[in-house]
């Protein structure tokens, strides 16, 4: 008969080639998946690489609207200044 010893060895070896043909089959399927993964993230570059263009003009709007605000509110600035003056002027020249 056989001695347990060399039964539990044989019940381990079993396992173990299990195991092995386990872990092989979900590393081929991780390889599967990172591989649809990589497509995705491709075709989602490519998008927005193709969004670049939009966004580009987008901020040369945003610059040109920031640009003629702050001119506008510069000349407004200005002559309420102007304005505060000739009244301070005016007080001046009447003391």
């Amino acid at each position: 008969m056989i001695d347990l010893a060399q039964f539990l060895s044989i019940i381990l070896y079993i396992f173990g080639i299990i195991l092995m043909i386990v872990l092989i089959i979900l590393g081929l399927r991780l390889m599967q998946t990172l591989d649809k993964v990589d497509r995705i993230l491709d075709n989602v570059d490519d998008k927005v690489n193709s969004l670049n263009g939009l966004f580009s003009v987008i901020n040369k709007v945003t610059s040109s609207v920031d640009l003629i605000s702050t001119k506008i509110i510069t000349s407004i600035t200005e002559n309420v200044g102007k304005l505060f003056n000739r009244k301070k002027k005016e007080d001046e020249d009447y003391e």
